[in-house]
């Protein structure tokens, strides 16, 4: 080897080169970690609501450790993320002494149950809210599918002015709603769309046959449906197929009607 000239010059350049990039890396390494790049600015981007500037302050003071290019970016947007309202967070520096953050908030759809909120994206987020919300009851993995269908049957009972305030999906995957007025649907657990918009076309002389004392409604037949009044024992009333409402008197036994007259006929016989 030493008696290769050749060689003996490769591995000193070699070292040479190392030697190089490691004072460099000391030099940049002394320079950021020196206080002249200090943060100076914080800025926060979004449509905030929730997200308080005293929560920013307080943030900003617990997690903004060093300098413009020291400051840990994962860590950070973290400590954001945390927020109860910050669904979406990213952090990114901004030359020459500043860092930006943007921040998507949840927009709250419904409740669910008492534990949580819904976003409009269907997902569960934990934050305290007084707006007026309806509210989600049903299995842990139906919260999408609930927020879903929610914004369709809103959209079929809207013409009706009817506001669903409750919807419901049981383990069977069977939904009923609650509405504003006091009225509940039970739609089932298939064609909940075509029962509900066949519902929404006789709606007005539904309401007008009942008297306006609708309280519930069974949309689980194939070819009706069955409404029930407020107060008293249930009357119940079935649509002819699909065009039109009948509200009928409870059923009476046929049997019980024959005997009463066979009995009636043998008391006058013997007389």
């Amino acid at each position: 080897m030493w008696n290769k000239p050749q060689l003996l010059n490769w591995v000193a350049n070699l070292l040479f080169a190392v030697a190089f990039v490691l004072f460099l890396y000391g030099v940049l390494y002394a320079v950021v970690h020196l206080p002249i790049f200090p943060l100076r600015e914080v800025r926060v981007e979004g449509e905030l609501k929730h997200v308080t500037r005293e929560q920013v302050k307080l943030i900003s003071s617990r997690y903004l450790q060093g300098n413009f290019f020291t400051v840990d970016l994962e860590k950070t947007r973290d400590a954001f993320q945390k927020l109860p309202w910050a669904r979406n967070v990213t952090v990114r520096r901004r030359w020459p002494n500043g860092l930006e953050v943007v921040i998507e908030e949840h927009k709250e759809l419904a409740r669910w149950g008492n534990i949580a909120l819904v976003n409009t994206y269907g997902e569960l987020f934990h934050a305290a809210s007084d707006s007026d919300l309806p509210g989600f009851l049903g299995p842990g993995d139906g919260v999408h599918e609930i927020a879903e269908r929610y914004a369709v049957f809103s959209d079929v009972l809207a013409p009706m002015n009817l506001k669903v305030i409750e919807m419901t999906l049981t383990p069977r995957r069977s939904w009923e709603l609650k509405t504003d007025k006091g009225l509940v649907i039970a739609l089932g657990r298939e064609e909940m769309d075509s029962r509900l918009k066949r519902f929404a076309t006789v709606y007005a002389k539904t309401l007008a046959s009942v008297n306006g004392n609708l309280k519930y409604v069974d949309l689980r037949y194939p070819n009706g449906f069955a409404v029930y009044r407020a107060g008293g024992s249930p009357t119940v009333a079935k649509s002819a197929v699909t065009k039109e409402v009948a509200v009928k008197a409870p059923v009476k036994d046929k049997k019980k009607e024959a005997k009463k007259s066979a009995d009636a006929k043998k008391v006058k016989a013997k007389k």
